[in-house]
């Protein structure tokens, strides 16, 4: 149960002065529906302005805080004109304020003739004349123009402004508690830094230079507290030890010999099984290193003991995927397996569902469908996780509650994570890393073509489809947005399905799954041979025919989500092509980025890198989800905070009594603060 002092800052947006339906919507598009989210939305950057006397003492290009006196009205009459106030300043130099759109009104309200005022913005020239366009603020009084000289610039949405955001952050400042610190009292001393509350207030400030910091630090450290504890209470509990004889895995007939990895990472799991502690480890493989191979292996030492074992897919699409190459791979074993998924009902759910309750199916693979209440294991003791990024600790949790006793869970993850984000994602989990390609994949031909050259490339691709193999293209955005120039996915679909006819299909995340998956379902069987999409298709497709990728203004993503694509082709016995489309201008990051993709097909090196190019500031792209699991801490702050959190917090739980005693006390309020609850839940009495 939440502590009782947390309820305000829990309270909904909508709780808040002047937050009806016409807000609620734009806001939510930001994830502010609490005071919580609002009080810790903070400013991109600070505008910093300069009170003068009188213009003489500006610079063009300067903001400035200056009091003016209108002198005349000036428009002729046209919407489409700028209307322009003519104002003096006290040394009698003229300054135009100039607005456009219909804002003659309200200007001319608010610059009301020989009255003076004070006006805050930035000092353009325009011809001759100098000028302020749409000042961002005119006021009666000094006082209050002068309480704009260093004002916080907030992230927005359609529907809000900069002056809205900041009136409900300050309503929600105000509800701040007091809070006891959490953080250990030595290196609380030596960071320097503020407490909680003078933190969140000084970081919408800009007062405490050290206030992000501290800031970023209390949310590593409730998420490296949450992951400790998780892996503390799995330690305690009892599993089921899991020794194979090896004679179901002899009988694999695989067309391939096991890398050195995936050799010593099944040596690593078949460790872990035999143990009585539940193990939780967290498979990390690149785009085709067999991650599948070792799963298998998994489970089959699973069957081997007696017990069951259950792959989890996040789409049905994947589990189908799953199921097929797993059948196909274990064909000679003997083992019995079955698909469940939502889909399935009637008679055929219900065989299924006896076969698990009596154990005579020995491995399931689905959807979320195969943890519901009503599915019973006669004796589940493994649980396979795939696509570990789509699951928080909090689902993890409960899908190893399925068993007699707790589960073996092994996690999995096609995303080359970078060593420090790993502790951060999964510092609950012990990690085996598949860093070796089977022998015989062919590398990925990757070439950056400038966008100008698009109608060169969708002639390519004609050529390729008429060879009778497959392709992607894929797109940034699903429509066309007013405020960017990212492609649409749905605009390039139009014109590529005017030239392939129902060759082309579509694939987004804003279609109904159904649609989705009958679009997919197409492809997968070859009836289509150009699929077009947003990055739905980053993980789980795999489809050896095709083998062109074509990335739509690649300079807009980053590295590693580059590199999931691009491990879409590359699957089967042909030589596969990756095209880079890129903007006519690239950055120096961007044009880094893309010469490394083209340099080198590792996906670990390429994460490390991806890491140290937007760590340095410059996010280029869309930010990838599950990309870390924090609102506020930066790549940067991660990297150089982190093991900092993580020692505190081995400190808390070994040294200082856990979540017992003052400090203990303070803790379990930053795990409910940052939500990292289910630390607390795993507690007795917690």
């Amino acid at each position: 149960m939440r502590p009782e002092r947390l309820n305000p800052l829990f309270a909904e947006s909508t709780s808040l002065k002047g937050v009806g339906p016409g807000l609620k919507r734009p806001l939510e598009k930001l994830a502010l529906t609490r005071v919580r989210d609002l009080a810790y939305h903070l400013p991109d950057r600070f505008v910093e302005r300069r009170a003068v006397a009188s213009l003489d003492e500006a610079s063009v290009g300067e903001q400035v805080v200056v009091a003016l006196t209108p002198r005349e009205h000036r428009s002729d009459g046209s919407m489409r004109a700028p209307f322009r106030v003519l104002a003096e300043d006290d040394a009698g130099n003229i300054c135009a304020l100039t607005y456009f759109g219909r804002n003659a009104g309200w200007a001319k309200k608010q610059l009301p003739l020989g009255e003076r005022r004070w006006i805050a913005g930035r000092l353009d020239q325009y011809g001759q004349m100098l000028q302020i366009v749409h000042p961002d603020h005119v006021a009666e009084e000094g006082g209050a123009a002068l309480g704009t000289l260093r004002e916080p610039v907030y992230p927005l949405s359609e529907g809000l402004t900069q002056g809205r955001i900041a009136a409900l952050v300050q309503q929600a400042l105000g509800q701040l508690p007091d809070m006891p610190e959490w953080i250990e009292p030595g290196l609380f001393a030596r960071m320097g830094w503020p407490d909680w509350k003078a933190a969140l207030l000084s970081a919408h400030h800009g007062e405490h230079p050290a206030a992000r910091d501290r800031l970023a630090y209390d949310e590593l450290l409730a998420n490296s507290l949450a992951l400790m504890l998780v892996r503390n209470a799995n330690r305690a509990r009892v599993g089921t030890p899991l020794a194979g004889d090896g004679g179901l895995r002899a009988k694999l007939q695989l067309p391939f010999a096991l890398t050195g990895a995936q050799q010593r990472s099944i040596a690593e799991i078949a460790g872990d099984l035999a143990q009585s502690a539940p193990m939780l480890r967290l498979l990390q493989g690149d785009v085709g290193s067999g991650k599948t191979v070792v799963a298998l292996e998994s489970m089959l030492i699973a069957v081997e003991a007696g017990a069951q074992a259950a792959l989890l897919a996040p789409t049905e699409l994947l589990a189908r995927q799953h199921h097929a190459t797993l059948t196909r791979m274990a064909a000679g074993t003997g083992v019995t397996m079955a698909l469940l998924t939502g889909r399935d009902k009637g008679r055929a759910r219900e065989s299924i569902l006896m076969g698990l309750m009596d154990g005579s199916i020995q491995l399931c693979v689905g959807t979320h469908a195969i943890f519901q209440e009503a599915v019973a294991y006669r004796n589940l003791a493994l649980v396979v996780i795939d696509e570990q990024h789509r699951f928080g600790v909090g689902q993890r949790l409960m899908l190893t509650q399925k068993g007699r006793r707790t589960p073996h869970c092994l996690a999995m993850t096609a995303t080359p994570i970078p060593r420090t984000l790993t502790l951060a994602q999964y510092g609950e989990m012990d990690v085996s890393r598949l860093d070796e390609l089977p022998p015989g994949r062919q590398p990925i031909d990757t070439r950056v073509v400038a966008a100008e050259r698009i109608e060169d490339v969708v002639a390519a691709l004609g050529r390729h489809l008429a060879s009778g193999q497959q392709a992607y293209w894929v797109c940034p955005m699903v429509r066309e947005n007013e405020n960017a120039d990212l492609a649409a996915a749905e605009a390039r679909f139009a014109a590529l399905q005017a030239r392939f006819g129902a060759d082309a299909v579509l694939v987004h995340g804003q279609l109904r799954p159904e649609a989705k998956d009958a679009a997919m379902e197409r492809f997968v069987r070859g009836e289509a041979k150009l699929l077009v999409a947003t990055t739905v298709i980053e993980v789980g497709v795999d489809v050896p025919n095709a083998t062109l990728m074509v990335i739509e203004q690649a300079d807009r993503f980053g590295l590693a989500q580059l590199h999931q694509l691009r491990g879409r082709v590359g699957r089967g016995a042909e030589k596969s092509t990756c095209l880079l489309l890129r903007s006519e201008s690239l950055s120096e990051t961007a044009r880094e980025r893309l010469a490394l993709l083209r340099e080198t097909q590792d996906g670990f090196r390429l994460a490390e890198e991806d890491l140290r190019l937007r760590g340095g500031g410059e996010l280029l792209g869309t930010r990838q989800s599950g990309d870390t699991p924090f609102r506020i801490a930066s790549l940067a702050q991660i990297a150089e905070m982190l093991p900092m959190a993580h020692d505190d917090a081995r400190l808390l739980i070994e040294r200082d009594g856990g979540l017992t005693g003052e400090r203990g006390e303070a803790a379990r309020l930053l795990l409910y603060l940052f939500e990292r609850d289910y630390g607390v839940q795993l507690l007795r009495g917690g």
